[in-house]
This record gives structure tokens, C-alpha cells and sequence, in this order.
């Protein structure tokens, strides 16, 4: 608190330059108490408050502030809001990794396989003869694969054609429409000759040029239209195509580098 004097004063039969220095005087001591009152209020506005300790080592102290109950609810709130939304998130993406990982064990046990052909035996048994096209005849034995463990094949129909340089010289119906079970391996043999053969003398003779360079190359197509049988659901049909490439000696034999050899299977 300041102490201030008393500003009033009485007319004294003073001089007027007395007079005057006393009003400014008094004046210059008015304005440095409101200079100082006006720097006050700004150094509280600016500035944290601070709690003064009285003792030995007096240290200013911040004053803590004090929240109202409204803040706390509305801090708590924010609190659960997101622990439960990380919740929500972590059994979301749990139960979509476990659906995924169900999905795709289900998927590698239950997507079907193509059957698996292998050359086991092919023959021209006149190739050896000059007018051997009069009565030739083609045999060979081939075996089809179900390696699925719980799928099984229909097989609708097959057929079979030899080509020898992309040239079809032979084709004939195969088998009747069956049912393969899982892992089970069914044989197939078959014979060309007379009608569904077609060799004239030029083609004998183009085998035996070939002949003479030690091997004849051919080409076993076997062709189906099967169906995939899971349970009781059945797919759709699929057109499907092996191909054996095949070569025979001098004798009209397999060359061993063929025997059973695995053929290219795709559908179309």
C-alpha cells in the first residue's frame, strides 16, 4: 500500500513560482503511482501465479490449477472411447485373420488337381517293313492319375488322335463315360488301324527317312470332357487334353527316353 499525502492544501500567501512548483510536484507523484499500478496488473496478466515459501531458502512455487468436474468426465469419456474402439479394431481384424486363414486351408484341400497321364507303351510294329502302310497299326498304353485325396473325376467320354508332324495320320473314341475315385489310377489302352488310321505311301516313306536317322516322332493326344466331384457338389465341365510326345526306334519300339514319360495335361 502506498502511503499518500495529503493532496489538499490550503492558499497560503504564498508567490505564484512557489505555487506552481508545488502543484507539479505533486502532479509528477500521481502519475508515477499510476505508471507503477498499471505495470502491476500487467507483470499478473503475463505471468503464472506463484505460491511464495516462507523459510530459510524461500523458492516460488507454480500454483496448480484446479479442473472442474466437467473436465475429468469429459477426459474419462475420451479414455473409454478409445479403448474401445481399439477393442472393436483388434477382434475385427482377429476374426478376418482367422476366416482368412480358414478360407485358404479350405481352399488348398479342396481345389482339384488335373488328372496325371503317363506313356507307358507305344508301338508300330511294321515299321521295319517297306510296304508296312498297307497294314499298319498303331498300340499304346497309357495311365490316368486321380492324385486328389477327397475329389473324384467324371469322366463324360475320351478319344485319341496321333499326329506325326502336326499331321493328324489317326483317331478313334477311347472309353465310355466312368467315374475315377480319389487316388486311383486307371489304365488305358487303345489301338489304331485300318480306318482310323491313315497312312498312305508317301507318309510310310517319310517314316523311314526318319527311320534311318535312328528315331520317328510322334504325337498321342488324349482328349475328355470331365467333371470334378467334391462331396456332392459337382463342377463344371472341362474340356481336357494330354499330350505324349512319343518316338520309336528303328524296331518301332518306345525309345526309353520316352517311356513313361509324363504328358502335358490343359483344359480348353
Amino acid at each position: 500500500m502506498y502511503q499518500t499525502q495529503n493532496l489538499f492544501f490550503t492558499f497560503s500567501p504564498l508567490s505564484g513560482t512557489s505555487l506552481q512548483n508545488r502543484i507539479h510536484k505533486r502532479s509528477s507523484f500521481l502519475k508515477r503511482i499510476i505508471s507503477h499500478i498499471a505495470k502491476t496488473k500487467m507483470r499478473n496478466n503475463d505471468h503464472i501465479p506463484v505460491h511464495h515459501v516462507t523459510g530459510p531458502n524461500p523458492k516460488p512455487q507454480q500454483l496448480k490449477r484446479h479442473h472442474t468436474v466437467r473436465y475429468y468426465v469429459h477426459r474419462v469419456h475420451e479414455s473409454l472411447t478409445t479403448r474401445v474402439s481399439k477393442i472393436i479394431c483388434a477382434t475385427f481384424l482377429g476374426l478376418l485373420a482367422i476366416v482368412g486363414l480358414i478360407t485358404f486351408i479350405l481352399w488348398l484341400s479342396l481345389r482339384p488337381h488335373r488328372p496325371r497321364f503317363h506313356i507307358h507303351e507305344f508301338n508300330l510294329p511294321g515299321l521295319t517293313q517297306e510296304s508296312g502302310f498297307q497294314n499298319a497299326v498303331i498300340t499304346f498304353h497309357v495311365s490316368a492319375r486321380n492324385s486328389n485325396q477327397n475329389i473324384g473325376v467324371y469322366y463324360e467320354s475320351m478319344g485319341v488322335a496321333v499326329y506325326y508332324r502336326d499331321q493328324k495320320i489317326g483317331t478313334s473314341p477311347l472309353l465310355y463315360p466312368f467315374y475315377q475315385q480319389p487316388k486311383n489310377t486307371t489304365e488305358v489302352d487303345g489301338d489304331l488301324s485300318g480306318a482310323t488310321l491313315t497312312v498312305s505311301s508317301q507318309r510310310w516313306s517319310e517314316f523311314e527317312s526318319d527311320r534311318t536317322d535312328g528315331s520317328v516322332v510322334f504325337r498321342l493326344e488324349l482328349t475328355s470332357v470331365i467333371r470334378f466331384k467334391i462331396s456332392t457338389w459337382d463342377s463344371k465341365r472341362h474340356t481336357m487334353h494330354a499330350n505324349c510326345d512319343v518316338g520309336v526306334g528303328p524296331d518301332g519300339s518306345l525309345l526309353t527316353n520316352f517311356k513313361d514319360k509324363r504328358c502335358p495335361v490343359y483344359f480348353s
